[in-house]
This record gives structure tokens, C-alpha cells and sequence, in this order.
């Protein structure tokens, strides 16, 4: 499928931005125009009002789908490339078109490297603790079954009604985890099948932070990688918790979500960034040896900043999740300091991490280079 697609790739007059209406659709769109480049948004029947009412001016085309996963239909895919398409992957895309279809159907090229996707998943066996693992980087330490919980744990498994959101929640002995599981699943929030998937994890002690990347194709044009930024989650319902007085959180009794609703800029200091960059570098690397041709465009290591169990007075970068695509958090641009340093590193504006991604496919196509972007 990769062949196809850069051969797709080198036969393009002109380039239209492929965004899949969920997710960072809004964020896309507003990079591609803002760099000249025509857009074509996918949508769903019943959830297009968004992109097709209230942002209309940011698409060119829009393609209305009845499901979203008709975008692998021959017709579409075809309208498509004949639009000279080059489509950017978010999560929604993975999710509801699947990975089997993107990886051996779609044959419209994608920005970005289409087998990463499958590697986001936590219980695939080349995903991205697999991943962390080769580039030397530090994650939570897993519990492989609820018996041998000797700690504060994390349990992240699927939400039953929502394929984009897990439904998290905290136990501290074998005890606590089946009490809350069992809850959880009398409530339908879960289900067994998700539960038996779950990935049981100690819970890290620090200061969250989502590290955000873009990494390039045209190393040679901009050089390997840029950190973009740090941001964090807002979740329901674990947001209306926190913002009660311990006293009153006792009160409450139904299950916590941690369901990303939001994100919002964070800051870290100088001194302790370098460690941050490192890991960036290094997962560049282990996916460049593991998925050639390695990982393309944004990128997410979403961890938290605490001490190590070793050494309690040396910090470390722990790492607890990993975006293999659009992080979908329109903040980073805004809140982000990293945006004018970008802009005096390349010479142009640079305004939200995306920007990148356009800067980087107008530069491809202008030398003749499209096929070296996508797969």
C-alpha cells in the first residue's frame, strides 16, 4: 500500500488537505488555508453541523458520509484522488475507519506513517510499550494480573459505549479493583471484554505533562524534529471532583471518569527540558528501526515529571501514553512559547504545531518530493 500511495503521491498537480471531521479537524483545517492549501473535510451524517454550518469557511469540499467508515469505499476514495489528496491521520480516523482498512485499503496517501497508528493500542504487541521499551524510556510498571496490586494502580480500560475513551479509575489492593470493577460493569461504563484488556499500572506521583513533537520527513530540509510545546488534560467527570474540598468528594458517590473533554498550555523549567527532548530523539529513533520509515509529523509523549524510586532526589520523565498522530489539542498552539521560537528557527510564522506539517508538505511538493511524506 505504501508503494501505491507514492505513486498516487508523485502524479499530483496540486495538494488538497484530507481532514477526517472529528477530533482536530477545526485545527487542520485552519493550518492548511492559513498556508494557502485547499481542504476536503469527511464527515459523518448527523455530527457534520460543526464543519458544515459553523466552520464552513475552513473546507473547500465537503465529502458526507452516512459512517464514517464508508471513507474506504471505492467512490470516495477516488473523489479523493482526483482531488489531489493527501490526508492527515487523527485518532477518530484510526478508530472508526480501523487499522486492517487503513493499513490494505485506503489508497490515498497519507501524511504520516499509516502502520504507526496500530502501534497507539496498549495490548498490541508491537504498540507503544513495545516502543518505549526499545528507545530506553521510562513507563509505569505494569501489574499483570488485580492480585498483585501492592500500590496505588491505575486501570485503564475501554469505555463499553465510547471507542475513543477509557474509562479509568484507582484501586490500592486486589480488594479495591474488584469492588470497583464490579460497580463499573453492574453500571455499564465497562465490560468484561474491556476489563480482561485492561492494563493495570502503578500510578506516578508527579506533575503531568503532555510533550508534544513534530517530527520530519525531509530531515535534510528541517532538520529531525521540533518540540512544539506541554499541555495537560481536562477530564470529566474527574474535573468537577477536583474542584471540591476533600470533605465534600467523600460525598459523592458515582464512578470517576477521566474522559478528555479539553486541554490547557502548561510550562516547564529550563533546566529539566533537556530530558524531554532526549526522549523525543530517542522514540524518533526506536520508530525509525522498528517502523520505517519511522514516525512523521506530530507526536505525543503524555507522562508525568517525578522522582525516581531509585533516587528521591532525581527527577525523571515517565511516560504513560503515547499519541501516534495529531494530539487533537488545539492549546499548544496558543499557549505554547515554542511557537515564536519555531517561527525565528524556519523564517515564517508559525502559529500552531500543524503549521508545521503544512510548512513541511508545501516544501515536499514544491521539490518534487511528495512521495517522501506519505505512505
Amino acid at each position: 500500500m505504501i508503494d501505491e500511495a507514492r505513486k498516487t503521491a508523485k502524479s499530483y498537480d496540486d495538494i488538497t488537505v484530507g481532514i477526517f471531521g472529528s477530533h482536530s479537524a477545526k485545527e487542520t483545517g485552519m493550518a492548511a488555508k492559513t498556508f494557502g492549501l485547499k481542504t476536503a473535510v469527511v464527515v459523518q451524517k448527523g455530527r457534520e453541523k460543526l464543519y458544515t454550518k459553523y466552520n464552513r469557511h475552513l473546507f473547500d469540499e465537503v465529502i458526507l458520509l452516512d459512517s464514517f467508515k464508508d471513507l474506504v469505499n471505492e467512490e470516495v476514495q477516488e473523489t479523493l484522488i482526483e482531488m489531489n489528496t493527501v490526508f492527515i491521520p487523527n485518532r477518530s480516523f484510526a478508530v472508526y475507519v480501523g487499522y486492517d482498512a487503513i493499513e490494505k485499503e485506503f489508497r490515498v496517501p497519507i501524511y504520516g506513517n499509516r502502520f504507526l497508528l496500530r502501534a497507539e493500542e496498549r495490548n498490541y504487541e508491537r504498540g507503544q510499550y513495545y516502543l518505549l521499551k526499545k528507545a530506553g524510556l521510562r513507563y509505569p510498571r505494569e501489574f499483570k494480573s488485580p492480585e498483585e496490586i501492592d500500590r496505588l494502580v491505575v486501570v485503564k480500560v475501554q469505555q463499553a459505549k465510547n471507542p475513543l475513551e477509557r474509562a479509568f479509575f484507582y484501586a490500592n489492593s486486589p480488594e479495591d479493583y474488584h469492588r470497583q470493577a464490579e460497580r463499573l460493569l453492574k453500571d455499564g461504563i465497562i465490560d468484561e471484554k474491556g476489563l480482561e484488556e485492561a492494563r493495570i499500572e502503578e500510578y506516578v506521583l508527579g506533575a503531568r505533562f503532555n510533550a508534544n513533537f513534530h517530527s520530519y520527513a525531509l530531515k535534510d530540509v528541517f532538520g529531525n524534529f521540533d518540540f512544539v510545546g506541554f499541555s495537560d488534560r481536562r477530564q470529566v467527570n474527574l474535573q468537577g471532583f477536583l474542584n471540591l474540598p476533600a470533605k465534600d468528594q467523600l460525598k459523592i458517590d458515582v464512578p470517576v471518569k477521566n474522559e478528555e473533554i479539553g486541554h490547557f498550555g502548561v510550562t516547564m523549567r529550563e533546566s529539566k527540558q533537556e530530558m524531554i527532548y532526549e526522549a523525543g530523539e530517542r522514540f524518533i529513533e526506536a520508530c525509525m528501526r522498528e517502523y520505517p520509515p519511522g514516525i512523521i509529523g506530530m507526536f505525543g509523549l503524555q507522562g508525568a515529571m517525578a522522582y525516581s524510586p531509585e533516587d528521591d532526589s532525581r527527577l525523571e520523565f515517565v511516560i504513560f501514553d503515547v499519541s501516534m498522530r495529531v494530539p487533537g489539542d488545539p492549546a499548544i498552539g496558543p499557549t505554547s512559547p515554542e511557537m515564536r521560537n519555531l517561527s525565528l528557527k524556519h523564517g515564517i510564522k508559525i502559529e500552531d504545531p500543524l503549521d508545521l506539517t503544512m510548512m513541511e508538505l508545501k516544501k515536499a511538493f514544491e521539490m518534487e518530493r511528495l512521495s517522501d511524506v506519505v505512505t
